[in-house]
């Protein structure tokens, strides 16, 4: 087995890498995590640490590192035919199964996939998909679109602009214009002693005030996650989505969905839309697409919006070079061919995820956590200073990365926003595996606990 010298590579990141999302004079005088090896649920490092990565990569890995049929399809594709572009009316037969694919998985009419390479390009693609649906249909005025407060759609100038991340803003001059947002639903904090069903019709009513405010005849749509993630998962309560849904048809705004963390099993459900019970206009996915093993992202359209763009649009000024990559679809057939005959959904709907809602909710009694939130296979521990009231810590952070290092220097990666520690893990855990993250979250919350004086 090869066995890279660690202090080299990290010299050389440091020397000629950007890392994205990271205080790179920091990193650098930290050296980085060099990994180097995967297998199911397990990550290795260049120091040999087996990790169990309770994170999926960046949300991504559902099914499981090491899957050797995904790269010997890739090699297949490679060999046949490695590229060639979806322009000029042209396009491979890896792309065109995969939009078949993805028709038939999608909820509802979302039948007409665009091709992206990520997330963030997907999201982009329907900035500027939704402003050109509305302007042929001689309603150009109708071109705002509204986001939410600690939203996050990518990390492109448009990507970032739909998402309400105020740290993105300041850098870049975001968001650009006719982007508005409203503030999230986050019952924990916000929701006082209104139950969460009850509070989940309110938070959705400022979707209603808010097109009101701006004028209907100018807003083009509404863009959120099902389950926003990156801020911390934020689980909407269940009455959220259908009001959100009910006003957007009320007023002819185009409801996207932005699945690109909750689609492809994340939930329990193939998408977030089938969790929560609504229907989108228009979809962004990627991430479980592939299962990270390569970019790829997509934009499904439902007929309504895709008949306008193909009868009146003309020709779509849009894409990108990399756009259907015939290796890129053929990896993504083969990772969802492998999700459907291996029943992993399914599994996780009915057998793990319940299981893993359980030990989550044990962790929810630990003194140091003040809501566990779970949906499926993504969750939350939402790390306060007294268990009996609904506050953060007056340092936001702080307390999160203590709690995310004790984790990992134990062999468990989680990911820590603010003071929230989020669980995102890969599909294909079983419960023994669950077993292990509850013993290693605990150990990690009562070392942290231990050093907060919280007793």
């Amino acid at each position: 087995m090869h066995h890279p010298d660690l202090a080299q590579l990290q010299k050389l990141d440091a020397a000629h890498h950007l890392h994205p999302f990271n205080d790179n004079a920091a990193l650098a005088e930290k050296g980085t995590r060099i990994l180097t090896r995967g297998e199911g649920t397990y990550v290795w490092d260049a120091e040999g640490n087996k990790l169990l990565d309770a994170f999926a990569g960046l949300w991504c890995v559902n099914i499981g590192y090491g899957r050797k049929e995904l790269g010997a399809v890739a090699a297949r594709q490679m060999t046949e035919l490695a590229y060639y572009n979806s322009f000029f009316g042209c396009t491979t037969e890896p792309t065109v199964r995969l939009a078949q694919k993805l028709a038939e998985l999608s909820p509802g009419d979302l039948n007409h996939a665009f091709f992206t390479n990520s997330g963030s390009e997907a999201n982009d693609t329907i900035l500027r998909m939704v402003r050109h649906f509305w302007k042929v249909q001689d309603q150009p005025q109708k071109n705002i679109l509204i986001g939410r407060f600690n939203g996050y759609h990518g990390s492109t100038v448009a990507g970032a602009s739909l998402g309400g991340m105020k740290g993105m803003h300041a850098q870049g001059g975001l968001p650009i214009p006719d982007i508005h947002h409203i503030e999230p639903p986050f019952w924990f904090i916000e929701g006082g002693n209104h139950s969460p069903e009850e509070y989940g019709l309110m938070a959705a009513r400022r979707l209603e005030e808010k097109i009101l405010e701006l004028g209907p005849e100018r807003v083009a749509a509404f863009i959120g996650e099902p389950i926003m993630g990156a801020i911390g998962v934020y689980i909407p309560p269940i009455t959220y989505w259908p009001e959100i849904e009910r006003i957007c048809r009320k007023y002819d705004v185009l409801l996207i969905a932005d699945e690109v963390i909750c689609g492809f099993g994340r939930t329990g459900e193939w998408f977030g839309q089938q969790y929560f019970g609504f229907q989108a206009d228009i979809m962004a996915i990627a991430k479980g697409l592939s299962s990270g093993y390569i970019p790829i992202g997509a934009v499904m359209f439902n007929d309504r919006v895709a008949n306008v763009l193909k009868d009146k649009g003309g020709e779509l000024a849009h894409g990108y070079t990399y756009s259907g990559h015939p290796v890129c679809a053929a990896v993504a057939l083969e990772n969802i061919r492998i999700l459907q005959e291996e029943g992993i959904v399914e599994r996780c709907r009915t057998e793990t995820a319940p299981y893993l809602a359980q030990r989550w909710q044990e962790l929810g009694q630990h003194r140091l956590v003040g809501e566990a939130r779970i949906a499926g296979m993504v969750g939350a521990l939402e790390l306060v200073p007294d268990k009996s009231k609904r506050a953060f810590f007056a340092e936001r952070g702080k307390v999160g990365v203590q709690c995310r290092d004790h984790a990992l220097r134990n062999g468990l990666i989680l990911r820590a926003t603010y003071d929230a520690m989020l669980l995102s893990p890969p599909l294909i855990i079983d419960k023994a595996q669950i077993d292990e993250i509850f013993d290693k979250t605990w150990k990690a919350l009562e070392l942290t606990a231990a050093e907060l004086g919280i007793k």
